[in-house]
């Protein structure tokens, strides 16, 4: 479906808390138009809408059948991702979904098949990925400013979503925890460093069988544990270059937001992938032998962020900007299916106890330009 001049109509299903992220920026980009909410809880729908002055809202059918949206932000949770985004297909409409695009890789197949056949584009969260953050840090690493990029170590690690989520049980379940939850950003940025995964290796466990939940209407339920609520991760790049993680929300000491690649000449300090911007350095070798007491001197390059720093909905942005102007998005729906793939395969690893091969594959990942510019008036 073409897109026409001027701003375009989007709609969105699901008025949960991820929806108050998406709002707050997609109101303030002048080349879209938020027509309505719509969620099975109508009233939620109503009550966003008119916070942040949109129209009309009501349930899910209230979205699918307004002529004037041409995209809809799915944001349910991840066991019906498919099933609503199949629904916006149906609709004439492209989409754009929270992570992960699935939960399975043969529904997630079977709706990029749909997406194709209908004309009809899906994009994939995470978006933070393409912020001035992970963006420039990656134009740095392509330019060579750290040699030939060798490896990468990520950390993600706190008590879990439980302290401040008022019905966190879907993190738990299939589709959710630490891996599915919180890895799409993770991978996504080492992904659009070293290019695709070939292969992968992990170990998981299970803190505790059942969880508590802590804030809310729902604070003392106990709710079960499906998923493995740590896992150490190991990652080889098609292209070359390795990558260890940790995902979990079993510890005490909170330690989120670290990615560090390490190349020839250096290793460069990204932002964390949950945000769209933040300090960028680089760290050279060290020259000579430092004996303590003596502190240990090294070089600490500061890398000037590059872009203009917005939020939530950058992405489905860069998709209408991209449909208006006949070219691919970068934060497609192959790129979705990538990681969830691979995610799904480090699951797979940490069952079996061995390495697995990740099937998929991508032909290019795509960049974000410096000078894109969410505020500006483009269609």
């Amino acid at each position: 479906m073409a897109i026409g001049s001027g701003p375009v109509g989007v709609g969105i299903i699901g008025a949960g808390n991820i929806s108050d992220q998406y709002l707050s920026n997609l109101t303030t980009f002048p080349d879209v138009r938020v027509v309505a909410i719509g969620d099975l809880l109508e009233e939620r729908a109503k009550a966003q809408a008119e916070r942040y002055g949109v129209p009309r809202a009501g349930g899910v059918a209230t979205v699918l059948e307004d002529p004037e949206i041409d995209v809809v932000v799915n944001l349910t949770i991840p066991a019906v991702h498919v099933e609503v985004s199949e629904a916006i297909l149906a609709a004439g409409k492209h989409v754009w979904t929270e992570k992960p695009i699935g939960v399975s890789r043969e529904e997630s197949r079977r709706l990029l098949g749909k997406a194709e056949e209908a004309g009809l584009r899906i994009g994939v969260a995470p978006d933070t990925v393409l912020g001035p953050g992970v963006q420039t840090a990656k134009r740095a690493i392509a330019r060579g400013d750290i040699g030939r990029p060798l490896f990468a170590q990520t950390t993600f690690q706190w008590s879990g979503p439980e302290i401040f989520h008022p019905n966190p049980a879907f993190l738990y379940a299939k589709g959710g925890g630490p891996l599915l939850d919180m890895g799409p950003y993770y991978v996504s940025a080492l992904v659009h460093v070293f290019g695709p995964v070939a292969s992968v290796a992990a170990l998981g466990l299970q803190g505790t069988p059942t969880r508590r939940v802590q804030v809310g209407e729902l604070a003392g339920q106990e709710f079960p544990v499906e998923i493995p609520s740590t896992l150490s991760v190991l990652m080889d790049f098609e292209g070359g270059g390795q990558a260890q993680s940790l995902y979990s929300t079993d510890s005490p000491i909170i330690r989120q937001g670290i990615v560090e690649i390490t190349g020839t000449e250096g290793t460069i300090a990204i932002p964390d992938p949950n945000t769209f911007g933040g300090a960028i350095t680089i760290t050279r070798p060290l020259t000579r032998l430092f004996v303590p007491p003596e502190p240990i001197e090294q070089e600490v390059v500061d890398v000037v962020q590059e872009g203009v720093l917005s939020g939530r909905g950058v992405g489905l942005l860069d998709m209408v900007r991209s449909i208006a102007a006949d070219r691919p998005h970068v934060a497609t729906g192959e790129f979705g299916y990538h990681v969830l793939d691979t995610l799904l395969s480090i699951e797979e690893a940490a069952e079996a106890r061995r390495f697995i091969e990740v099937d998929s594959t991508l032909d290019q990942v795509g960049s974000i330009a410096a000078d894109f510019d969410p505020f500006e008036a483009t269609l």
